[in-house]
């Protein structure tokens, strides 16, 4: 291979002392360079080294995303198995259990032992997707450990009459149907 001064020299661009006058002054830079200790990186590494931070970032953030569904998945798929392994039957069907799930009211159909279970706290409603399943309180809590936004729950409110209600001493019993 020949050098570029070589070949600017066969091309007669520069003479003898064009090219002296530069290496002098690329060692005098040199020179200076090493006294102070300080290094003047050209424009096109530089770039490169900012390109290459940045695909490193990107890079990092694309594993980040990826991490994170692949742990939503595994989540996912423990909730299903804990509901396939410990889903109750709801009975005969006869009786319609109202319950609020996503802000609107939903109702499944149950027996009359299921329903005093649900009212009791024993059973909770799960819904992973378009159906509900029934699944024993302590299966439940770990399901909401894990996502409790389709752990539907009893919430028991006593309300307190108010002084001058004149139905205050008339209790409403639990088993009541509209």
């Amino acid at each position: 291979m020949v050098s570029l001064q070589e070949q600017l020299l066969k091309a007669k661009l520069v003479d003898q002392k064009k090219i002296k006058r530069a290496n002098q002054d690329k060692s005098r830079q040199k020179k200076i360079q090493r006294r102070t200790g300080v290094q003047e990186l050209d424009e096109s590494r530089q770039a490169a080294l900012e390109a290459q931070q940045k695909q490193r970032e990107t890079v990092r953030e694309l594993n980040a995303q990826r991490d994170a569904e692949a742990r939503k998945k595994a989540i996912q798929a423990q909730i299903q198995q804990m509901i396939q392994q410990s889903r109750q039957e709801r009975g005969s069907g006869d009786i319609a259990y109202n319950y609020t799930y996503g802000g609107k009211i939903e109702r499944i159909y149950v027996s009359a032992a299921v329903r005093d279970q649900l009212a009791a706290g024993q059973l909770v409603i799960v819904k992973p997707a378009d159906t509900a399943e029934l699944v024993p309180r302590a299966v439940a809590d770990k399901i909401a450990e894990r996502d409790p936004a389709i752990v539907v729950r009893v919430k028991k409110t006593e309300l307190q009459p108010a002084e001058d209600d004149p139905y205050a001493e008339y209790k409403i019993p639990d088993d009541l149907m509209w």
